[in-house]
């Protein structure tokens, strides 16, 4: 019985891994087909990429339970500050968190052919990641797209964990936020770590957990404070995670 059960789970995660990459391109071709001939904004083209992250967990087995939205105003914009145990983030907050978000996103993605066109087209906001006046003007124009209206999720670990466990959050994380002057929301993501933990390529069925703790206005901070406003934010979500 335990060698069927493993066979099973081998054999969705690897259907998993080989249709994510034909559903990310079904997906985009879908939204700029909706965009061009039927004229959607990026608000309306959301339900797609909640079905591909709702579609992917189901493939793979993965339940994912939500804590905490009763806490937020869906009239405002918030920024999303998790913790990254697994690529798997992606799919569960995705398909799961029921808050209408745009993710940041490295510019040199928005150059893939469909792929790229779709997320500019379905309000994903590009960041340069180089140095100097570029990546100044990237954030600043992130953080006025923020301001105006547009939520987002940021990692402010910066990579995902090796082990699972919460590393320091990183202060260039909270420039964004500092710039953006909207409220913050801790957010814990747990049990990801044990699907896909760093470094393997097929996912396991599990529970995922997402605990989003009380927003915290960040109008009184500066700049220089941002270490003390990651250090904040971490605090908060090692609190959520301890929830049992």
């Amino acid at each position: 019985m335990g060698y069927l059960r493993e066979l099973e789970i081998f054999f969705r995660g690897g259907l998993a891994l080989v249709l994510i990459p034909l559903l990310t391109g079904l997906i985009s071709l879908i939204a700029l087909l909706l965009v061009f001939l039927a004229g959607w904004s990026g608000e309306r083209l959301q339900f797609l990429p909640r079905w591909w992250g709702r579609l992917i967990c189901r493939l793979v087995g993965v339940r994912v339970e939500i804590d905490g939205l009763e806490r937020l105003d869906r009239s405002r914009p918030y920024i999303f500050a998790a913790n990254h145990q697994s690529q798997f983030d992606i799919f569960v907050v995705q398909g799961h968190l029921g808050f209408d978000f745009r993710w940041l996103a490295k510019k040199e993605l928005f150059a893939i052919p469909v792929f790229g066109a779709a997320m500019r087209r379905a309000g994903y906001i590009p960041v340069d990641r180089s140095h100097g006046r570029r990546a100044l003007a990237s954030l600043n124009e992130a953080a006025e797209r923020i301001a105006a209206g547009t939520s987002v999720i940021i990692f402010p670990e910066g990579t995902r964990s090796p082990d699972g466990r919460l590393q320091s959050f990183k202060a260039g994380a909270m420039v964004l936020a500092i710039k953006a002057g909207v409220e913050v929301v801790p957010m814990a993501i747990s049990g990801t770590h044990e699907i896909m933990p760093k470094g393997r390529l097929l996912a396991r069925p599990g529970l995922v957990t997402i605990r989003l703790g009380e927003p915290i206005d960040i109008s009184a901070y500066n700049l220089k404070q941002k270490q003390e406003l990651a250090e904040l934010l971490e605090s908060r979500v090692r609190a959520l995670l301890a929830v049992p």
